[in-house]
């Protein structure tokens, strides 16, 4: 019997322990479209910001030799991104569903290129990842200590963004504003807020998140670049959106039961089970194909989100 809860007490701390770390990149993803959907802009290229983001880090990485500067080209290549999805989406007034469709495909053509022009046929060299930070006192907790306090520096930077997403959405001038422009343009723009200029801001944020959601994958969970290193997760990071209500706190919650979806097939492939793993991948879309498609309970979501605004 003892061994028997040994190994329970076992496969739940290698569960959760992988939930966490699986529902960090995802999260600060989500993080950035909430400002973006907030302000009334579906940014669907997330997918292919976050491609960009890890080829961006990884380059710079490998070059410079330096894990940290890497992380932060990342996010400089998410904001490239946002400058160009901008462009198309608020000046050109493209289709945001469409747009970012054809950039998520053209960003996986564009890495491949990309990566194959510049390392060649060369064996992809391994870059060193940032390494756990364990928190004083908090990581000696027996059990979730080094679950959840024993975490690499971008864990803690996601938790941070989620606090100051947080206030700034809810508690600041500019969060009002950016809520005002998602829910009516016309209105907003009546009262003398630029839409424009506060929706760019929204996509810009996007972007950024990420375009650091794709270095964290690689400095912090990878350590080098592939073409399938994304695996969908620019799509979880919007059905996450959407499970969380559009509130930074909540998406945490759905982060978590994203990354705990993820991460149980990772944990069952040390115990024995008769379930088929291709069923335990297919969990976390399966999730985000119920999420976008509302079957887990009613949204309402921004009143003019993917709503093209035109200055009269």
């Amino acid at each position: 019997m003892s061994e028997l809860s040994h190994i329970d007490a076992a496969f739940i701390a290698t569960w959760l322990a992988a939930a966490v770390r699986l529902a960090g990149p995802v999260l600060l993803a989500a993080l950035g479209e909430i400002y973006a959907e907030r302000a009334g802009v579906l940014n669907i290229g997330l997918e292919g910001t976050i491609l960009m983001g890890a080829l961006g880090s990884y380059m710079v990485a490998v070059f410079s030799g330096s894990t940290a500067l890497g992380f932060i080209a990342g996010g400089a290549a998410g904001l490239l991104v946002g400058i160009l999805l901008a462009a198309l989406y608020l000046r050109a007034h493209a289709s945001q569903i469409v747009v970012g469709i054809v950039f998520n495909i053209l960003a996986a053509g564009f890495a491949t290129w990309t990566y194959s022009l510049v390392m060649g046929n060369r064996a992809s060299p391994t870059i060193r990842m940032l390494d756990p930070l364990p928190i004083p006192l908090l990581s000696s907790i027996p059990g979730i200590g080094p679950i959840l306090f024993s975490q690499p520096l971008p864990l803690y930077l996601t938790l941070l963004v989620l606090v100051l997403a947080h206030y700034g959405l809810f508690h600041t001038r500019f969060g009002l504003s950016l809520r005002a422009v998602g829910e009516n343009p016309r209105a907003a723009h009546a009262a003398g807020l630029n839409v424009l200029k506060i929706r760019t801001w929204g996509v810009l944020l996007s972007c950024l998140g990420a375009g650091l959601a794709g270095s964290y994958l690689v400095t912090a969970q990878i350590g080098l670049f592939r073409d399938n290193i994304v695996s969908g997760q620019g799509f979880i990071a919007l059905a996450i959106v959407i499970f969380g209500r559009w509130s930074p706190v909540k998406a945490l919650i759905a982060a978590f039961i994203f990354g705990a979806a993820d991460a149980l097939q990772l944990s069952l492939q040390l115990f024995e089970s008769t379930l088929p793993p291709q069923l335990l991948l297919a969990l976390p879309y399966l999730l985000t194909i119920l999420a976008m498609s509302g079957v887990v309970g009613r949204t309402v979501q921004p009143g003019a989100l993917t709503q093209p605004y035109r200055k009269e």
